[in-house]
């Protein structure tokens, strides 16, 4: 239809040239002419028709390009709505909507790279140690971070007393990435400089307290359970005895992982099979989590995925945790201005701190909750407050 169209102006010169072509016929049969010979030669006969077919023929080709042309044009404004609907809904990180896709790195690592020449191969553990230290706390750390590293962890380590140099002293100190900033938690620290961006590499993410035994654990036979049981968030069990346990279900089983508690003791929370929520299951404490990848990510936007059957408790490999206060002691400088009378307790005050923390948390995800109107409760059955999710951070 379209090249009808198109060439339909060129049909309708067609009666025009014929008539043209007719008076040229009969005015050459009545004036024909000789030749140098004698011979009668109409001229004009041949000359009419071949101008004739030669200006049919330049309007015809005109008209061809004319309409491949309208044809490419289409063409071209129908390739660039297919280009404009492919690429608004392709997401590209805010400020980088300038950039070719193919050049925007959206992940990075803590991988070092040396000045000049090729880095170093890849670490094949892909998972990442981090901790909070204090010097106080060296020989201990130094015994944590040797066993990580033995399983080819990367280490980084966040100095919350603000000392540095003085870790030195250890052969692997050059190994492990250091951040310091004076009195800051660990997850101060994690907020700030585990984006999950960053640490999008590494499978695992242990984010430990300085004051554990790790005599009894084994990184790689820890994440090999872990993996079996596809536990997304976890921590090794602690042993009894040896460690300040303050809720039963991080406490060692004879079993290879647990996923809840049974208590009926009549003291407190009751806890039986159709316990759903913590702490008779879906816990676990804060000094030594581990967290998948995809986990990590989630909890670093304060976001926890299915809460009973991804999170547990290995017993097989176990921990002793110390339970020695160091965040928010005295320096030594004021030991002697702390032994006054009215002076102030630091821990306890670093102590009613998280509390008052924990309660602005509360507050603001009410808020949150109440102002999001698009926002749906993953676990409207299960009789939750929106606090509860959060009793592992």
């Amino acid at each position: 239809m379209e090249h009808h169209h198109g060439m339909r102006w060129y049909w309708a010169l067609l009666p025009l040239l014929s008539l043209r072509f007719g008076i040229g016929i009969e005015r050459c049969r009545a004036h024909p002419t000789l030749d140098k010979k004698g011979r009668s030669r109409t001229w004009c006969c041949t000359l009419f028709p071949a101008a004739s077919l030669f200006f049919l023929l330049f309007l015809w080709s005109s008209g061809i390009a004319q309409l491949n042309k309208q044809k490419l044009f289409k063409w071209s404004l129908q390739g660039d709505v297919s280009k404009f609907t492919t690429c608004q809904n392709r997401y590209m990180p805010p400020g980088s909507e300038m950039l070719p896709k193919g050049i925007v790195a959206k992940t990075s690592n803590l991988e070092r790279r040396p000045l000049w020449g090729y880095p170093k191969k890849a670490n094949s553990s892909r998972s990442l140690f981090a901790a909070a230290v204090g010097i106080k706390q060296k020989e201990n750390v130094d015994k944590i971070v040797r066993k990580f590293l033995e399983s080819n962890f990367i280490v980084m380590l966040f100095h919350y007393d603000g000392i540095v140099d003085e870790w030195k002293e250890f052969e692997w100190s050059n190994s492990a990435i250091h951040v310091s900033a004076d009195n800051q938690t660990k997850w101060w620290f994690a907020k700030r400089f585990l984006h999950p961006d960053i640490v999008a590499m590494y499978d695992y993410i242990f984010l430990w307290d300085e004051d554990l035994g790790v005599e009894h654990f084994h990184p790689e036979r820890y994440l090999s359970i872990v993996k079996e049981e596809g536990f997304e968030i976890s921590q090794p069990a602690l042993e009894i005895g040896q460690s300040e346990v303050h809720h039963l279900i991080t406490a060692r089983r004879r079993s290879k992982v647990h996923r809840r508690i049974y208590k009926q003791d009549g003291k407190g929370i009751q806890c039986d099979e159709k316990s759903n929520a913590p702490p008779c299951t879906g816990w676990i404490e804060v000094m030594a989590p581990v967290f998948s990848r995809a986990a990590w990510r989630c909890v670093w936007y304060m976001i926890q995925g299915e809460r009973s059957k991804n999170i547990g408790v290995v017993d097989a490999e176990y921990i002793a945790h110390y339970g020695l206060p160091t965040l928010g002691e005295q320096p030594h400088k004021d030991m002697v201005e702390s032994q006054k009378p009215n002076a102030i307790n630091q821990r306890i005050e670093v102590r009613r701190q998280s509390y008052n923390e924990y309660k602005i948390f509360k507050r603001r995800w009410k808020k949150a909750v109440d102002g999001d109107k698009c926002w749906t409760d993953p676990y409207p059955n299960q009789g939750l407050n929106h606090t509860s999710i959060w009793s592992f951070v």
